[in-house]
């Protein structure tokens, strides 16, 4: 039995349409994992800022340890916020840090004395996905805290 090759002839386009479409739906996917690796890169670099950040204030309030109730913003630190001249000075570049590099970056320093005094220094940021991310780090400062 022999076949005509004008019976063929359809069946070439249609299977170069459905290749077309499976290629299409891969690429698409593709598309959507590198669009989410974005997102989730930039996601891990606020955080990864906003630990450097909280960070860097923890050093500086234990550098000035003697009057740490100096960085107490008493809630969201806002301009001149701080106990003394130096406090003051660290708070305002830290909070012009804080707004350069978190999107929508806010914080606030809260610190309880006595023996040894507590910091609490927290951080929050829009982040990549559009919901409020946060990051906060406790400092001990004076006698047996590191």
């Amino acid at each position: 039995m022999r076949h005509d090759p004008m019976d063929q002839a359809g069946l070439t386009l249609v299977e170069v349409l459905v290749a077309a479409l499976v290629l299409t739906v891969g690429l698409l996917g593709v598309v959507a994992l590198q669009l989410e690796s974005l997102r989730a890169t930039r996601s891990a670099l606020a955080r990864t800022q906003a630990v450097t950040l909280a960070a860097d204030l923890a050093d500086r309030i234990r550098a000035h340890s003697t009057p740490a109730a100096a960085y107490d913003c008493g809630g969201e630190c806002d301009e001149g916020d701080g106990g003394d001249a130096l406090a003051a000075a660290d708070l305002a570049e830290w909070r012009t840090s804080v707004q350069a590099r978190l999107p929508d970056g806010t914080a606030s320093v809260a610190c309880a004395t006595g023996s040894t005094a507590r910091c609490r220094i927290a951080l929050s940021w829009l982040d990549a996905g559009g919901a409020r991310a946060s990051h906060q780090l406790d400092v001990r400062v004076g006698a047996g805290g590191p």
